[in-house]
């Protein structure tokens, strides 16, 4: 049974896991940082930037809906900056780095009689014996 155990704990994706697990923590810090210390500021600038005092009551049962908005408004600047600073860079970064395989030249084309495949530079359809005028190469 250890010897299993060894063998779950030295697989790769394992490893991968839990160095995507501290990876994710770091950069969930510095997002979190990121959003508090430089974008949450600027939007206090603006107004109030602590909703957590925002409360009604009904019938004596308090609602706290600031923390709700705290939450919301958190959730939603730290989606911004992610997409904006990560997912979009990202993107244009692997769209400038793609390798596509680029096309060789065609070898064959049509028959115009029989639509039948035959090489570029025939003069006569092997299939139905047609004459068609050759393409010149390059």
């Amino acid at each position: 049974m250890l010897s299993e155990f060894q063998k779950f704990l030295l697989r790769g994706n394992v490893i991968q896991l839990a160095i995507a697990v501290v990876i994710g923590a770091a950069f969930g810090a510095v997002v979190k940082s990121a959003v508090e210390d430089l974008i949450t500021p600027l939007i206090g600038i603006l107004g109030n930037r602590d909703f957590s005092g925002f409360v009604f009551t009904v019938n004596g049962s308090t609602f706290r809906y600031g923390n709700f908005v705290n939450a919301l408004l958190s959730f939603i600047v730290v989606a911004a900056v992610v997409f904006f600073l990560v997912v979009k860079p990202m993107n244009a970064f692997m769209e400038r780095t793609r390798n596509e395989p680029k096309t060789a030249d065609p070898t064959t084309r049509k028959c115009p009689e029989c639509l039948s495949e035959i090489p570029i530079a025939a003069k006569r359809c092997a299939h139905c014996a047609s004459v068609v005028e050759p393409v010149q190469a390059g």
